[in-house]
Parts: structure tokens; sequence; C-alpha cells
């Protein structure tokens, strides 16, 4: 019985670390998103960030399987840092798993804009995002496949 504990959270452990591989902010940015935007890991979540235009911020919210997580009654922050300036725009539902935040900024290759959002009472999940960066075309070493990297969505 011992040993099948100990086999058991070995298992366990090896799921566990493969599927913190298969989340990193690499790999998400390899992989095509259902609005356009970037995606980010967020504790139980996913966040997708567009923020491209100078004046308004959409943060998409679905869960590791890319199942819509309700934001009624969610809010968040998004603070955008581009060159020399610093915005915060405060950020409110906006449809079924969509929050978005007015307001203007400058939308610049260095951008980089960090999310805060509390859904459904849990404690608040942040993500960095770098929209605008200039991505690195994917070697094939890079694109590993979901299979791969034994994760499932």
């Amino acid at each position: 019985m011992k040993l099948l504990l100990i086999t058991l959270a070995l298992l366990a452990n090896t799921v566990a670390n493969t599927a913190a591989l298969a989340h990193t902010d690499e790999y998400l940015d390899t992989q095509k998103t259902p609005n356009g935007g970037q995606m980010r890991m967020a504790g139980l979540y996913h966040f997708e960030l567009l923020a491209k235009n100078g004046q308004d911020v959409v943060v998409f919210v679905t869960d590791h399987a890319g199942t819509k997580i309700s934001t009624t009654g969610a809010s968040g922050t998004a603070t955008i840092l581009s060159g020399k300036s610093k915005t915060t725009l405060t950020l409110t539902p906006d449809g079924d798993n969509r929050l978005k935040g007015i307001g203007k900024y400058a939308a610049t290759p260095d951008m980089k804009v960090v999310t805060s959002l509390v859904i459904a009472g849990k404690p608040a999940e942040q993500a960095r995002f770098t929209p605008l960066a200039t991505q690195k075309a994917a070697s094939p070493a890079t694109q590993a496949t979901s299979a791969e990297l034994g994760h499932h969505h």
C-alpha cells in the first residue's frame, strides 16, 4: 500500500511538472489564440490580452482547457508600461468571458501590460504581457505540439 501511494505521488508530480512546462510564456506564444491576442497563464486561468490600439484593453478569461469563464462580478486592472509612461485602466465585465478597460496609452513595441483580475471572489491572479513585441520566428524545436508536451487541450 505504501509503495502504491509513493508511486501515485511521483506520477502526480510528473504530470504537474509536464503541465507547467506546457504553459510557459514561450509555449503560449506559439499557440493560436481564439481572439488574436497574447495568452498567459494566471493560476487557474488563461488570460488572453488584446491591447493594440492605444484606446482600450480587453482580457478574455478561460480555463486551461479553453472553456470560457464567466466574468460576471469580476474586476481588475491593466497597468500599461510604455516607454517612460505608466497608465492604469480599470477593467470591468464586458460580455460572457471578457473584461474591458478604456483609456489612452502609448501602443509601442516595447509596451508591457500587467493585469490583475479578481474572478468569482477568488484571490487576485496576475499575468504579464508584451502584446506588441516582435515575435521571433519559432523554430521547429520550439513548436512542440500539445501531445508532445503531454498536454491535453
